[in-house]
């Protein structure tokens, strides 16, 4: 048996919301709700504040819906209302908002200016994993591997979960993860929780920028690690560079991407000429010879994907404005710091 994740798909909303439906502490949680949940996901895929993992477990010849993962960046205001007692249950507050046209999640320009400036809010929307497979340590590492594959890269500011399960809040504090008091309204130490008392109030945890420095070794607080991107690829680039990260020829990535050969390699072309400006040692010169070398091509693509495995923040949404302007204020004044951590 093997557990694996992938993005999530339009056909694959109607499962989701059953599963939902079903599961143990969501479900009546939801209660109604979980009417506006189809056209409130449908709405959001492809957006660049929503990522949504569907979890799987393979059993032979047969596939097992284990659940689904889906993490949001979300404004200032929204985070602020989360961390403010009474609390709320964030799910159901999440679909009812996002229904009626008030939706708290960045627009995909707002992401691109905060990743390029103060930072992200990032809000684990819910782990709908049932509590017993969440027991078992090979689906706990394929969340964590999801969750650190998509979101390492992006500047964090902070992050904040509910926990859907008992397990979850465990795993949470387990992962570095502080536990945010209603009565202190900060972050402190995890309080003893049973599973008689776990459903009683909404149970926040999460972790800071700042707060992260002292969780040094955690898993949670190295995903506030963050480099600034070097090359600034569009998000057209970045697309072609993700699909190819997971494999396959430029034919398939045609397909995949619905444009056509000739522009694949044309933006392979533009990805190389950029990389060769900013750091000519990663790959060798675009000269014909390269371009009539097979051999020479395949070796390219294999260094600078190796590079972007290292560097994930080179495909995270950017300004190249904002970066551009934030370099250039720190080369004028070495050493200081730049306007665009105000707040950090």
């Amino acid at each position: 048996m093997a557990v694996r994740y992938r993005s999530m798909k339009r056909k694959d909303v109607a499962k989701c919301v059953e599963h939902l439906a079903a599961h143990p502490v969501l479900g009546p949680r939801y209660g109604r709700v979980i009417e506006q949940f189809p056209s409130t996901i449908h709405s959001l895929l492809g957006r660049d504040s929503l990522y949504a993992a569907v979890f799987e477990e393979i059993q032979g010849s047969t596939t097992r819906f284990l659940g689904v993962g889906l993490g949001v960046l979300v404004s200032d205001d929204f985070l602020q209302e989360l961390k403010t007692t009474p609390f709320f249950w964030l799910g159901p507050e999440l679909a009812k908002r996002i229904t009626r046209g008030d939706s708290p999640l960045l627009s995909n320009a707002a992401v691109r200016e905060s990743n390029s400036t103060i930072g992200l809010n990032l809000v684990v929307w819910h782990c709908t994993i049932y509590p017993e497979d969440m027991r078992r340590p090979e689906v706990g590492k394929s969340l964590i591997s999801a969750f650190e594959d998509h979101w390492h890269g992006f500047r964090l500011r902070e992050m904040m979960g509910q926990a859907d399960c008992l397990e979850q809040l465990q795993g949470m504090r387990n992962a570095g993860g502080l536990y945010f008091h209603r009565t202190e309204n900060q972050y402190g130490n995890f309080p003893e929780v049973s599973t008689l008392t776990f459903a009683s109030e909404p149970r926040n945890s999460g972790l800071t920028r700042d707060l992260a420095i002292s969780q040094v070794g955690s898993w949670l607080g190295s995903l506030f690690d963050y480099a600034q991107p070097q090359f600034c690829f569009s998000r057209s680039e970045q697309r072609l560079l993700s699909s190819a990260l997971e494999g396959g020829t430029d034919e398939e990535l045609s397909d995949e991407l619905g444009i056509s050969l000739f522009a694949v390699k044309k933006t392979w072309r533009v990805i190389y000429d950029r990389v060769a400006v900013c750091q000519p040692a990663l790959i060798p010169s675009n000269s014909q010879e390269d371009v009539l070398s097979q051999d020479r091509g395949k070796q390219k693509k294999q260094r600078l994907l190796a590079y972007l495995r290292k560097h994930p923040e080179e495909l995270r949404p950017v300004s190249r404005k904002l970066l551009q302007q934030e370099a250039a204020q720190r080369r004028r004044s070495p050493g200081s710091k730049s306007v665009f951590d105000a707040g950090a």
